[in-house]
């Protein structure tokens, strides 16, 4: 018996409204402009206002994918969100999204976590769950959305990032046909990267993190294949797990090497393979969940034409660790529907903030969790408008979120 056509039908992206550019904070930081440029592979890092959270960011990705693909929130049987930076410790995102976009009642909610890896955990259940027979002819919702922030002056802060990706999944989709069942997973337990319950902000041992994201694409590479993932055509680009571009490089390189190529004509590769899928992470930064989807955004946004038809690879890690290698097929009538999804739009919204507001916002950022919201204290469950704005917390410290 032949595994069901399943994948993701349409995509969607939401960025916060402000963005700082790298060549600005490399100049307040005493540091050459290249090493953030060049050396990281970032152009641009979003950054989350007062009034935008993982739920505002989630819910403004949800709202363009049901505008631009066609699809309504009454398809939907399955809404999964992927996040390292929930709002609640019990109430997931998917609940607040649940009631703000007006999906059925008749649908299963809840959050995954596991790092970066929390939007491929959604992703791959999204799929198992349509190829069992569970969604009768529903779709899944599946959205990653994340805030990705480090302490100002750290190594860490040029590789910060905000926003969202939906992704619509259903069987016989338009944009990306998965290979259901034939995936290379890889675990082990490391503290390369974590943040505690009491911390806003993410602790990361740096070098080590690198290695055990090459280790965990090495033995997730090694599984796919043995699996049978290089049964059929050769994979025509791939898509990385992108903390900053930089990393992507690495990536390919060290799985072109296992492939038994020579280090040179890995990076020769790397131009035609994964150059693509950069340009957006370039322009929003590292976005922790999304940013694999990130990447594929990018790429279809680009290539959706040239590539249909291809196989493409796709590598999702998230650290401490949890990685997958998997594949997929871009469908043909891609193009035309990326075109319809027009995936960039989002940024020519987005305004540059200078360094000294930015760092303004980081200072005033440790009371907006805390901060009354205005008028009554219920939240309003039905919104109408364009743009989802956090407002604060009620009397009962319940989240209030409204359209600006």
């Amino acid at each position: 018996m032949n595994a069901p056509h399943v994948g993701i039908d349409a995509i969607a992206l939401s960025v916060p409204r402000g963005y700082v550019d790298l060549a600005e904070l490399a100049e307040a930081r005493g540091v050459p402009p290249e090493k953030y440029l060049n050396g990281i592979g970032t152009r641009r890092m979003a950054i989350a206002g007062p009034d935008e959270d993982p739920v505002t960011l989630a819910v403004n990705a949800a709202r363009r994918l049901f505008e631009r693909s066609g699809a309504s929130p009454a398809d939907i049987g399955l809404c999964i969100v992927g996040t390292e930076t929930a709002v609640d410790h019990s109430k997931p995102v998917a609940a607040f999204l649940h009631g703000l976009l007006g999906l059925p009642r008749a649908c299963r909610v809840f959050e995954a976590k596991h790092a970066c890896f929390g939007g491929t955990a959604g992703l791959l259940n999204a799929v198992d769950w349509i190829a069992a027979g569970s969604a009768r002819g529903r779709a899944a919702l599946v959205v990653c959305t994340d805030v990705a922030r480090y302490p100002l002056g750290s190594s860490g802060e040029p590789t910060q990032g905000a926003g969202a990706v939906a992704m619509l999944v259903r069987q016989d989709p338009r944009l990306l046909g998965l290979e259901v069942g034939r995936t290379g997973a890889f675990a082990r337990d490391v503290h390369d990267f974590w943040r505690p319950l009491h911390h806003k902000e993410a602790l990361v041992d740096g070098h080590f993190s690198v290695q055990c994201y090459l280790d965990a694409l090495a033995g997730a590479y090694d599984e796919w294949r043995r699996v049978g993932g290089e049964e059929g055509a050769p994979l025509a680009r791939t898509c990385y797990h992108v903390p900053y571009g930089k990393m992507a490089r690495k990536a390919h390189r060290h799985r072109r090497m296992m492939d038994g190529w020579t280090e040179q004509a890995a990076d020769e590769s790397f131009a035609v393979e994964v150059a693509s899928s950069l340009v957006l992470p370039a322009q929003i930064g590292n976005v922790y969940t999304g940013s694999l989807y990130l990447a594929l955004a990018s790429l279809l946004d680009a290539e959706a034409k040239a590539i249909a038809g291809r196989r493409i690879g796709l590598f999702s890690y998230g650290s401490g660790c949890c990685a997958e290698f998997f594949a997929g097929t871009v469908k043909p009538e891609a193009a035309a529907l990326v075109a319809q999804l027009e995936i960039a739009a989002p940024l020519a919204d987005c305004e540059r903030i200078c360094v000294a507001d930015y760092e303004r916002l980081r200072a005033e950022d440790a009371l907006t969790d805390r901060r009354p919201a205005p008028g009554s204290a219920s939240a309003r469950q039905t919104l109408e408008g364009r743009r989802a704005v956090y407002l604060g917390v009620d009397a009962n410290e319940r989240r209030v979120y409204a359209d600006a």
